[in-house]
């Protein structure tokens, strides 16, 4: 029994040292250069919040605009009305549905669906 108990303790041993070199040093997992695009919809639609609130802390459309291209959507303005129309169905916080709904504003997006969620100003001379 204890020539067995032995035995399986340096085959796991063995075995995890054998794993742990595969793992980090002989195969290590990259991830280089992936593009935004890629990303599952769940987290580009994290991002589109991310630069809707940045477009209400400074009012540039513009860069709102070229930080949200590296998606790859064909349309951004239809892309942010769409999440922010998925966020208002979905019941998701106020707060991230108001950021939404001020950029699609911005954009020329807003429909009636948001209109309970909108801003009246927004700093940096937006609408």
């Amino acid at each position: 029994m204890l020539r067995f108990l032995i035995s399986l303790l340096i085959g796991l041993a063995v075995g995890a040292g054998v794993g742990l070199y595969l793992g980090w040093v002989q195969a290590p997992l990259e991830f280089v250069d992936s593009p935004a695009s890629s990303l599952s919809p769940r987290y580009q639609d994290e991002y589109i919040v991310m630069v809707s609130g940045g477009y209400l802390a400074d009012g540039d459309l513009g860069g709102a605009l070229s930080r949200l291209q590296i998606l790859g959507a064909p349309n951004i303005p239809q892309l942010v009305q769409d999440t922010a129309e998925k966020y208002i169905s979905d019941s998701r916080g106020v707060d991230d549905i108001r950021k939404l709904v001020a950029l699609a504003e911005a954009m020329g997006r807003l429909t009636p669906i948001m209109e309970p969620y909108r801003r009246l100003t927004v700093p940096g001379g937006g609408s």
